[in-house]
C-alpha cells in the first residue's frame, strides 16, 4: 500500500502510537494503512470502497501498481468515483439512482455516448460532474 516509507519517518517507526482513529495521520496515510492491514490478512475477496479518495495522483499510481500485483487470484470489487481506479477491471457496472445503467469493459464504455463516457471525459478534462446531471 506504499506506506512503509511514511511509517519509517515516524518517531518510533512501526511502534509509534498514532492516537485514536489515527488522529495524527493524514487521510491518505489512514487509507494506505487500512489497505495494508487488509492485505496482510490475505483475503480471497477484496471490497475496495473508494480506497483512493484521500490520496494524491502520484500516490494513487504507486498504490494501484502494488494492488494490481496483490489482486491477482482474488475476486475484487472496486467501488470508485475516479475512473482511473477502474480502467483495468474485467467488468464495470455503472450505477445511477440505484440502478445499473451500463456495464462493460473500460475500452468499450468509453466508445459509447453514455454516462460512463461523460464522466470519463469530464475527469480527463479535470472538470467536475454534478450528481444531478443526466
Amino acid at each position: 500500500a506504499c506506506i512503509h516509507d511514511n511509517i519509517m519517518d515516524l518517531a518510533d517507526k512501526y511502534d509509534t502510537i498514532i492516537g485514536e482513529r489515527g488522529i495524527t495521520l493524514s487521510g491518505g496515510q489512514k487509507q494506505r494503512i487500512a489497505i495494508a492491514r487488509t492485505l496482510l490478512k490475505d483475503p480471497g475477496i477484496l471490497i475496495m470502497d473508494d480506497s483512493m479518495s484521500a490520496v494524491d495522483t502520484e500516490t494513487e499510481i504507486s498504490i494501484k501498481k502494488a494492488l494490481d500485483r496483490l489482486m491477482k487470484g482474488r475476486t475484487t470489487f472496486i467501488i470508485a468515483h475516479k475512473i482511473q481506479s477502474l480502467k483495468d477491471a474485467d467488468l464495470i457496472l455503472v450505477i445511477k439512482s440505484g440502478e445499473i445503467i451500463e456495464k462493460g469493459r473500460h475500452s468499450d464504455l468509453v466508445k459509447t455516448n453514455g454516462f460512463y463516457n461523460k464522466i470519463y471525459n469530464l475527469q480527463l478534462e479535470g472538470g467536475r460532474l454534478s450528481y444531478t446531471e443526466e
